[in-house]
């Protein structure tokens, strides 16, 4: 029988995304923190729940502890991606000022092997857990023969897709009742209720490349709504305005550069991650 020390030794031997707790004080080492308060996931117990862009599981196995009936993880490019060689590639696209061609991620830097989803399977062999993973790429796979859930998490995944309101007509697809999309999102100050997206041709969001659309909460309210869904409640908007200097400090800021206004950006900006539940 592993012990929890030998269980931790074997998990911190490999490259994980998320924290998973798998028991007995083993807990997977992580790079990423996704929201996980009570409002964000609804409840899924007696539910079918499909989670998009699962990489290592850690939301699948989440709703399969909360009482999910079934649970599909579906991945592919976390999976397959040879990591190393691909930003091997890409730090050299940005040295040389070029954007990369990103269907190489699928032939020239695709494993297929799926050394990626060992984590995953790791972790569901740790929990014993019967989250069934399905490897596809969800932009083209035959929404038909993945059928139709309950609930659908699609939790930091818009952001990566060029065509994020036809991704989001194929979550409507696959949606019975809720789903659950969080995603990168900006709030402009003084342009509060303006559907807005910003696009970036290149490194400049988090220097990746596989980052396109940042929407404010109003664009992506309306993108769900125009992909078909029927009510869209905000679980977590944009935070609360940095508060205004006293006037005392403008003016004195001003007089010390020779009298002159400092004037307020145009539309300062602040990136946050934004999740709508979005219902059928």
């Amino acid at each position: 029988m592993t012990s929890p020390a030998e269980l931790q030794a074997q998990a911190d031997a490999l490259a994980w995304y998320h924290s998973i707790d798998l028991g007995h004080g083993v807990v997977t080492r992580g790079s990423s923190v996704q929201e996980t308060s009570a409002d964000v996931i609804p409840d899924v117990s007696g539910r079918s729940v499909l989670d998009i862009g699962a990489w290592d599981g850690k939301f699948s196995f989440l709703a399969e502890q909360a009482g999910a009936t079934r649970v599909v993880a579906l991945d592919h490019y976390a999976w397959g991606v040879d990591w190393a060689a691909r930003g091997a590639y890409w730090e050299e696209c940005i040295r040389n000022g070029t954007l990369p061609d990103q269907s190489r991620d699928e032939t020239d830097f695709w494993l297929p092997d799926l050394p990626g989803r060992r984590p995953f399977e790791f972790a569901a062999a740790a929990l014993g857990s019967e989250v069934e993973p399905f490897v596809a790429d969800f932009q083209t796979v035959d929404l038909g023969g993945l059928g139709a859930f309950d609930v659908v998490l699609y939790l930091g995944v818009l952001y990566h897709m060029p065509e994020p309101l036809t991704c989001l007509e194929r979550v409507r697809a696959v949606t019975k009742e809720v789903a659950v999309i969080e995603t990168e999102a900006v709030h402009l100050q003084g342009l509060d209720h303006e559907a807005l997206l910003q696009f970036y041709a290149g490194s400049s969001l988090h220097t990746d490349f596989g980052n396109w659309y940042v929407p404010t909460i109003e664009a992506l309210r309306n993108m769900c709504r125009a992909a078909g869904f029927s009510e869209v409640r905000t679980i977590i908007g944009p935070p609360p305005p940095p508060p205004e200097p006293a006037p005392g400090v403008r003016l004195r800021l001003g007089r010390r550069i020779g009298e002159i206004p400092v004037p307020p950006p145009s539309a300062p900006s602040t990136n946050y991650r934004a999740v709508v539940h979005a219902f059928v």
